[in-house]
């Protein structure tokens, strides 16, 4: 898998954090375990991998459906899709996160995390960190469609990825096997929603919790890691 550290790192603690681009819960988790990385005592010792995982794999490609409609769809009520997406933005306050609804429309992730694994190989963990905060801001505030080609080339440059390498992805399954492993790591222990934090292969949380939780997970690990 891409982003491991390396063999002699001096990293205590390695948290895994499962997310797809088109969950509002993914970004806010993403951003609060890095405010308690932050906060800890001892932030170099910690490592953040973020993983993929497809919340709706089986989403056609393109169609330009609004995100709500899509949700609403899905459970069948007509009313479910803005209820989940009020409820979203308002757990998202709390980080300066505004999704513009009005404009997020559906999309296959599988291709952006693709380009992800890319990132991750080419620039390591930040640069893969930048990719996935791009994708994220696409997806929830500019409205775009993260699954067109067009627009996946376009942000990759932005993110300072190799233009070149990012068609040949496109062009092909390049990747598709680290994100496929990353969602069997994932299935293998029970994993069916997003976010998904796992701290040295045993300590796991699932869901979006406050930045307090996400410390007091890293304070507790690091006690058995001493």
């Amino acid at each position: 898998m891409t982003d491991q550290p390396a063999a002699e790192s001096t990293t205590l603690i390695e948290l895994d954090l499962w997310g797809d681009l088109t969950c509002p819960y993914s970004w806010i988790a993403k951003r609060r375990v890095e405010a308690a990385v932050a906060a800890f005592e001892r932030p170099h010792d910690v490592s953040v991998r973020l993983r993929s995982f497809e919340l709706h794999p089986d989403v056609p490609v393109g169609g330009q459906v609004p995100v709500d409609e899509h949700l609403s769809m899905q459970h069948g009520d007509a009313g479910a899709g803005r209820l989940l997406n009020a409820k979203a933005s308002e757990v998202a306050q709390a980080d300066d996160l505004v999704f513009d609804w009005d404009r997020a429309v559906r999309a296959n992730t599988f291709d952006a995390h693709r380009l992800c694994a890319l990132a991750g190989e080419m620039g390591g963990p930040a640069l893969r960190s930048a990719a996935v905060e791009r994708f994220h801001a696409a997806h929830f505030t500019e409205g775009l469609a993260i699954d067109d080609h067009e627009v996946l080339q376009r942000l990759a440059a932005e993110c300072g990825l190799d233009e070149r390498r990012v068609s040949a992805v496109l062009a092909s399954e390049t990747y598709a096997e680290h994100v496929r492993a990353d969602e069997e790591q994932a299935r293998s222990m029970g994993v069916t929603a997003t976010p998904f934090v796992v701290a040295n292969g045993y300590a796991a949380v699932s869901g979006a919790h406050p930045v307090e939780d996400y410390l007091a997970l890293l304070r507790g690990v690091a006690t058995q890691t001493v």
